[in-house]
C-alpha cells in the first residue's frame, strides 16, 4: 500500500478498518474537549466501558449475597478464574489447562522460578537480555542470591553489538551453546520493553532445551500484542501482566502459563490452598494435593474485584481474535512510521531514528523513536497538546498505536502536532 500524509487518506483507512467500532468501547482522557491521542497502551491500556458493568456485578453480589457470593453469585467467586482459561489460551497459544490468573507479574515470576530455576553446583547460570525491565533484573539478582550464588557469576546478559539498538538472534543462540551444561534457565522478555523488539521465542526455546536448560518468558509486552504459540513452541513457563495491551486496569492481576508436560511432574512449588484439589479445597486437609494444570500453581484465593475488569477485556479479545488485531496492528504501525519519516523530511535539522526493528515479524505495536536534535521539551510539548506518550532516557519516546482503540486519523494528527512542536 502506498501511504499518504493527508487527513483524507487517514480517514479513508479508518473507514475501511474492520475494528473501528471498538474505539467506542473505550474511555479516552479528554484534552480541550477532545479525545487525547493515546500512545501508552504499552504501559496502561484504556478503560473498556464494559469493565464498569463487570465490577458493578461483583459489588451487587457482595452487597446482596455477602459470603454466599462464593457459590451463588451470577459468576460464583470460587471458580471465577476458570472463566479466563479459554479466552487467554487463545491469546497466548496454549491449552486451557495450561493457563491461570493470580497475583501480579513479578510475584508470579518469582513463584515460577521456584519450580523452574533449580540450580546445582554445576548448572546454575541464567541467560537474559541486556536492559531487561528493571523488575526482572532485580528478580534475577535476588533469586541467585537466595540460592547462594553471586549475580556476577550466575547472570549472563546478552548484549547489543556496538552501534546497534537490537539484540541479534545469533548472539543469543551462540551464548546458550557456549554456556551449555552450566545453563539452568533462559528467561527473556517476549518483547523488549525499551526497543519493542520481538524475540524468536520458538528458536530460543529449542536452543535452551538442547543444552538441558528450562526456558521461560516475561510476556508483559507480548500478551495481547503478538501472535503467541506457547504450547507448540514447547515453552516451559511464562507470565504476563494484564494492564497493558489487555486493558484490565492499573496494577491488575497477572496471567501464567505452565506447559502441560510439567503438570504431573514432581517440580517443587510454593503451595497455597487455592492451588489445592478443587473438589476437596474446603475440607481443609493438611496435605497439599495440587489441582491438575496451571491452576495448581495458585496460592491464595483470587481478588475478584480485580479480575472483573480483566474478564471484561478478555471476552472482548475473544470477540475479535488475535489475527484481526495483528492485521490492524501491522498496518497502523507502518502508517505511523511513514508519518514520522514524512515529518522528518519536511523539517530541516530534525532526525527521528526508529530503533525498533523494521520488519513486522520482529516488532509489534510499538515504535521507539530516538529524537536526535530534540529533547525533553518536545515530549513535554506533545503532552501539553493532547498526545500522551512515554519518555525514556536518554532521548527516546515510545509510541504504541494499540489496534483496539487508536485510529489512523490519530496518526495523521499526531504528525501535525509533532511538526508544530519542532517548529515552535
Amino acid at each position: 500500500m502506498t501511504f499518504q500524509n493527508t487527513l483524507e487518506f487517514a480517514q479513508q483507512l479508518d473507514a475501511q478498518d474492520e475494528l473501528k467500532q471498538y474505539r467506542n468501547e473505550f474511555i479516552f482522557p479528554q484534552h480541550n474537549g477532545k479525545d487525547v491521542i493515546y500512545f501508552t497502551g504499552n504501559s496502561l491500556g484504556l478503560q473498556p466501558k464494559r469493565a464498569r458493568d463487570y465490577v458493578n456485578e461483583v459489588m451487587e453480589d457482595w452487597a446482596n449475597l455477602a459470603v454466599e457470593g462464593h457459590f451463588y453469585a451470577n459468576k460464583p467467586w470460587w471458580d471465577y478464574q476458570e472463566r479466563f482459561s479459554e479466552p487467554l489460551s487463545k491469546i497466548i497459544g496454549a491449552k486451557p489447562s495450561e493457563v491461570t490468573v493470580m497475583n501480579t507479574l513479578t510475584v508470579n515470576l518469582h513463584l515460577l522460578m521456584v519450580s523452574f530455576y533449580r540450580p546445582t553446583s554445576n548448572r546454575f547460570k541464567i541467560i537474559c537480555e541486556e536492559k531487561a525491565f528493571p523488575s526482572d533484573q532485580y528478580m534475577f539478582q535476588s533469586q541467585v542470591k537466595h540460592h547462594g550464588y553471586n549475580p556476577e557469576d550466575a547472570i549472563i546478559e546478552i548484549k547489543r553489538r556496538d552501534g546497534e539498538h537490537n539484540i541479534r538472534l545469533e548472539d543469543i543462540l551462540s551464548k546458550i551453546e557456549e554456556v551449555g551444561d552450566e545453563l539452568a534457565l533462559v528467561l527473556f522478555g517476549g518483547v523488549n520493553y525499551y526497543t519493542g523488539q520481538v524475540f524468536d521465542m520458538k528458536t530460543i526455546t529449542d536452543a535452551g532445551h538442547k543444552v538441558g536448560a528450562n526456558v521461560g518468558f516475561d510476556l508483559a509486552h507480548a500478551a495481547g500484542n503478538i501472535k503467541l504459540e506457547l504450547h507448540d513452541w514447547n515453552v516451559d513457563f511464562a507470565a504476563w501482566c494484564s494492564y497493558k495491551y489487555m486493558n484490565s486496569g492499573p496494577g491488575n492481576a497477572s496471567g501464567c502459563f505452565v506447559h502441560e508436560k510439567h503438570h504431573h511432574s514432581n517440580l517443587p512449588r510454593f503451595a497455597g490452598w487455592w492451588g489445592h484439589n478443587k473438589e476437596r479445597r474446603f475440607k481443609m486437609e493438611p496435605q497439599f494435593d495440587p489441582v491438575h494444570g496451571a491452576d495448581g500453581w495458585q496460592v491464595s484465593n483470587l481478588p475478584i474485584l480485580s479480575l472483573a475488569p480483566y474478564l471484561a477485556s478478555a471476552e472482548m479479545f475473544a470477540e475479535v481474535g488475535m489475527d484481526k488485531l495483528i492485521k490492524k496492528r501491522d498496518l497502523i504501525t507502518a502508517y505511523l512510521e511513514f508519518i514520522l519519516h514524512e515529518i522528518d523530511k519536511e523539517i530541516e535539522g530534525s532526525e527521528f531514528e526508529v530503533i525498533t526493528p523494521k520488519e513486522a515479524k520482529d516488532r509489534a505495536c510499538q515504535l521507539s523513536v530516538y529524537l536526535h536534535g530534540q529533547g525533553r521539551d518536545l515530549f513535554d510539548y506533545l503532552m501539553k497538546n493532547g498526545v500522551i506518550t512515554d519518555w525514556r532516557e536518554p532521548n527516546v519516546i515510545r509510541l504504541a498505536p494499540v489496534p483496539f482503540y487508536t485510529s489512523f486519523e490519530d496518526m495523521y494528527n499526531f504528525g501535525q502536532i509533532l511538526k508544530n512542536g519542532i517548529l515552535k
